[in-house]
């Protein structure tokens, strides 16, 4: 069905031209990232943003400013930051690049992009708020990126000063309630240890649990990435650790003992042919006497003869 915008009438022009201008500045449906993060001045963040599958060969950035179209580029995935401040990444197979950034300061409180180029029309991208304290930010968690093995569970630690509902959501995906559920066939349990710190536990860990999650506390978010492996790489990794070292001191152990015994039984070969060389010598000096005596008596009885 084909309509015109000219043949419309003026507030049905205005909401869809409307409509048109926000999903293009903002992304509706085609990136999702956190809303609003806190973090302690001098720390560092990371925030990852999820992408739709068509934008996977374009140009990803992170601006600063209120609004898309005037916001100042911070760092691309084409032209990477030199000062070290801002980081970006691109993972191609998650659909997600992730921003970094380091050293920061309550100048730096203000909001952020995650924008994707567009070959035309406005860019794609989704704003948050980034929030820098002096003191203590309002929720934290001790390690933002997190290890973890197959069929076993990992926990995360969280500290918090601010109110509100608790959830912990997969990033782009559905979200686990106060006080536990399931996620992607994980258990998820959370805990509150007392009034400043929580815990987050995800039990029966799968390979396919690696990725972004968020916890959710009132208005504020804080993504942590987890990283699963298959433990039996790990163990097989380990044992070949543990074979291999005393391997290499049985191999020391050896070559010393072949060593010592090369240099006994040179040493052993020298005294023996130090004894043989002294023997012959003293042997060719008795049958030299011998022969002068023999040569004397024979001179005596000569002498003894002559008239």
């Amino acid at each position: 069905m084909w309509f015109s915008l000219t043949h419309s009438p003026p507030d049905m022009t205005v909401r869809l031209t409307f409509l048109l201008i926000f999903t293009g500045l903002t992304g509706i449906d085609s990136i999702t990232t956190v809303s609003k993060v806190s973090v302690r001045a001098g720390g560092s963040i990371t925030v990852p943003c999820l992408y739709e599958p068509h934008y996977k060969n374009h140009v990803k950035y992170l601006c600063q400013g209120s609004a898309l179209e005037f916001c100042s580029y911070l760092v691309k995935t084409n032209k990477p930051s030199s000062s070290g401040k801002f980081v970006i990444s691109d993972d191609k197979t998650q659909r997600v690049f992730a921003v970094t950034i380091n050293d920061l300061t309550e100048e730096d409180t203000g909001y952020y992009w995650c924008g994707v180029k567009m070959n035309y029309g406005p860019d794609s991208g989704t704003r948050f708020h980034l929030s820098v304290n002096k003191g203590e930010s309002y929720l934290y968690v001790d390690e933002q990126m997190m290890t973890g093995f197959s069929g076993e569970e990992i926990t995360i630690d969280y500290h918090y000063y601010n109110a509100g509902d608790m959830k912990w959501c997969r990033l782009g995906s559905s979200c686990v309630t106060w006080p536990n559920g399931s996620l992607d066939n994980s258990t998820v349990t959370m805990k509150v240890i007392d009034s400043r710190d929580l815990t987050v536990t995800l039990s029966g860990l799968r390979t396919e649990s690696s990725g972004w999650y968020l916890c959710v506390k009132g208005d504020l978010q804080m993504p942590v990435h987890i990283t699963v492996t298959e433990k039996q790489q790990q163990s097989v990794s380990g044992s070949y650790e543990s074979f291999l070292i005393p391997l290499s001191l049985l191999i020391i152990f050896a070559t010393v003992n072949l060593f010592i015994c090369f240099m006994y039984k040179r040493q052993e070969q020298t005294i023996l042919e130090s004894s043989a060389t002294t023997t012959a010598e003293g042997e060719v000096r008795y049958v030299r006497t011998s022969s002068d005596e023999v040569e004397a008596e024979d001179e005596d009885v000569t002498n003894s003869n002559m008239p």
